[in-house]
C-alpha cells in the first residue's frame, strides 16, 4: 500500500496579526510547516504534498525539493485544498493522509497509529476513511462526531450547524484523516458548496456514510491536535514542545539543572554527561559534545562545541570550539571564530573570524579579529588586533610561542614570527622576526644584548630620553 501525506498550508492566518505567513512562524527552532512535514515524512512512502497559497514563495524557499507542491490560488475551503493535489496523486497512491501545517504537536507515533488502523480495516473491505477524534468538555469550536445507535460514524457537524443536542457531544473532530485514495479522488468533486462558499473536507464523512462505506476512528491525545491560530496559541504549543525536547535530551544522558529556564531548539545535538546550567539558550544547528559544562546564562547559535569544553556566561555565534577549550565568563565568539584544543579565553574577550591554535591563553578584555594564531601563544590582557583600516579588513598572523604583553595593539596587516614578544603597551605596526622582543610606540626591537627580562628597563629608558 502506497501512502502519501497531504499537508494543508495555504491559509492566511490573519489572527496571527503578522506579515509572516502563519505556517512559517517559528516554534522550538523549526517553522510550523516543517514540524508537519517531519510528521508526514514518518508515515508516507513518498514525499509529502504541501498545498500552498498565501506566501507560497517563502514556503518553497524553506522546504525546497523536500516536498511536492500543489497550489490553491482561491481559498475555498479544506475540501478544495485537497482537490488541488489530485493531479499529483490520483492513480498513484492507495492511501492519502491529510493533516494541517498549523498542528506542530502531532507526533508521528499517533499518525502511524491512525495509518495502521486504516491498513487493518481496509483489509476487510468497504473502508473509505480512518480519522482521529478527541474527547473533551471544552469543544473550542471543533466539529462534533455524530454516530448512529450502533456507534458507527455518520457525519461531522460543524459547531455553527449543530443542533442543541449535538452541541453536547464530547467527541470532536480535529480534522486529520486517512482516505482510501481511489475513493477520495472519485468523490471529492461531489462535495457541495457551503453557505460560506467553501468546500469542507468534513462533508466527506457524511458522503461515505450515505454510500454505506465504513468510517473508523481512533482517539488522539488532546495536546497533539492543538491548532495554532494566534500568537497565544503559539506560545502554549511552544511550552509543550520545549518540554518534549528537554525530556529527550535528559533521557539521552544530558543533565539540565533547571528546565524552566533552559531553551533548546529541536535542531540541537548534545552528547551524554554534558551539564546544562540555568539560563542557557541553545539554538540552530548547534552540536555539543560529551562532558561539557554549558552556562549558566549562555547563548550558543549555529556552533560546534567539542567534548570537555566549558562555556560560562558567554555568547557563541557560528563558531567552533575544539576539545577541552573554554570561554568566559562574559566572552563572545562571533562568526568564524575557532578555538583550537585546550584554548583558554578569559572574561570579556571577543574573537571574530579568527583561529586560535592549541594551548593559546587569551587574557581578559581582549579583541582578536581576522587573525591566525599559532600554538601556545599568550595573548595578554587588553590586546587588540586593529584589523580595519577604514576601507578593508586586514589579517594578523602570530606564529607558535608568541608572547603578547598586556595592552598590545597589533596594527594589521602584521606578522609576528615564532617566539616573538611584545612589551606591555606596545603598538606593533611592522612584522616582527622570530625570537625578537619589541616594545614602545611604535614598537621596535630591544637592544640585541638585552635580556628579555630587561624589556621594562629599556622601555623606561627610552621614555626618559
Amino acid at each position: 500500500m502506497i501512502t502519501t501525506t497531504v499537508i494543508l498550508a495555504a491559509g492566511y492566518g490573519t489572527r496571527m496579526k503578522s506579515k509572516l505567513p502563519k505556517v512559517l512562524h517559528p516554534l522550538a527552532g523549526r517553522a510550523l510547516v516543517e514540524w508537519s512535514v517531519l510528521t508526514g515524512e514518518a508515515v508516507g512512502d513518498t514525499p509529502p504534498v504541501v498545498v500552498v497559497g498565501h506566501g507560497q514563495e517563502h514556503v518553497r524557499a524553506l522546504l525546497g525539493n523536500r516536498v511536492s507542491y500543489a497550489v490553491q490560488n482561491d481559498l475555498l475551503g479544506t475540501g478544495h485544498a485537497v482537490m488541488q493535489a489530485s493531479s499529483l496523486l490520483q492513480g498513484k497512491t492507495d492511501c492519502v493522509v491529510v493533516l494541517y501545517a498549523d498542528m506542530p504537536l502531532l507526533q508521528s507515533s499517533t499518525l502511524n497509529q491512525l495509518h495502521e488502523l486504516f491498513a487493518q480495516e481496509a483489509a476487510t473491505g468497504d473502508l473509505s476513511i480512518a480519522m482521529l477524534t478527541i474527547e473533551r468538555d471544552d469543544p473550542q469550536g471543533f466539529g462534533r462526531i455524530v454516530r448512529n445507535p450502533q456507534g458507527q460514524i455518520q457525519a461531522v457537524v460543524e459547531e455553527v450547524d449543530c443542533t442543541p443536542e449535538q452541541l453536547h457531544i464530547r467527541e470532536l473532530n480535529p480534522g486529520i484523516y486517512c482516505f482510501d485514495g481511489p475513493w477520495l479522488w472519485e468523490n471529492l468533486p461531489k462535495l457541495k458548496v457551503s453557505s460560506k462558499g467553501e468546500y469542507f473536507l468534513t462533508d466527506m464523512v457524511a458522503l461515505a456514510a450515505e454510500q454505506d462505506k465504513r468510517v473508523v476512528s481512533t482517539l488522539a491525545p488532546i495536546e497533539e491536535v492543538y491548532g495554532i491560530n494566534t500568537r497565544s496559541h503559539l506560545a502554549q504549543a511552544a511550552a509543550v514542545m520545549r518540554q518534549r525536547i528537554l525530556e529527550r535530551h535528559m533521557l539521552a544522558g544530558v543533565t539540565i539543572v533547571d528546565p524552566a529556564t533552559t531553551y533548546i531548539a529541536d535542531t540541537v545535538e548534545i552528547g551524554p554527561d554534558t551539564l546544562i546550567l540555568p539560563g542557557c539558550h541553545l539554538e540552530g544547528t548547534t552540536s555539543i559534545g560529551e562532558d561539557c559544562q554549558i552556562g549558566p546564562n549562555s547563548r550558543i547559535v549555529d556552533s560546534r562545541i567539542a567534548s570537555r569544553c566549558r562555556v560560562e556566561y558567554s555568547v557563541i555565534e557560528e563558531a567552533q570550539m575544539d576539545e577541552a577549550s573554554e570561554i568566559g565568563p562574559f566572552g563572545h565568539l562571533r562568526k568564524g571564530a575557532h578555538l583550537g584544543p585546550s584554548v583558554h579565553m578569559g572574561n570579556f574577550g571577543e574573537v571574530k573570524n579568527s583561529y586560535l591554535g592549541a594551548g593559546v591563553k587569551m587574557g581578559h578584555f581582549s579583541y582578536i579579529g581576522d587573525a591566525t594564531i599559532g600554538e601556545n601563544v599568550n595573548v595578554g590582557a587588553g590586546t587588540i588586533t586593529c584589523n580595519f583600516d577604514g576601507v578593508k579588513k586586514n589579517r594578523t598572523v602570530l606564529e607558535d610561542d608568541v608572547f603578547l604583553g598586556s595592552d598590545t595593539l597589533l596594527v594589521a596587516p602584521v606578522h609576528l614570527k615564532r617566539g616573538a614578544r611584545t612589551g606591555a603597551g606596545s603598538v606593533v605596526t611592522h612584522d616582527v622576526e622570530a625570537d625578537t622582543l619589541v616594545y614602545g610606540v611604535p614598537a621596535r626591537p630591544a637592544v640585541r644584548s638585552a635580556r628579555i627580562g630587561d624589556a621594562e628597563d629599556n622601555q623606561k629608558s627610552n621614555t626618559s630620553s
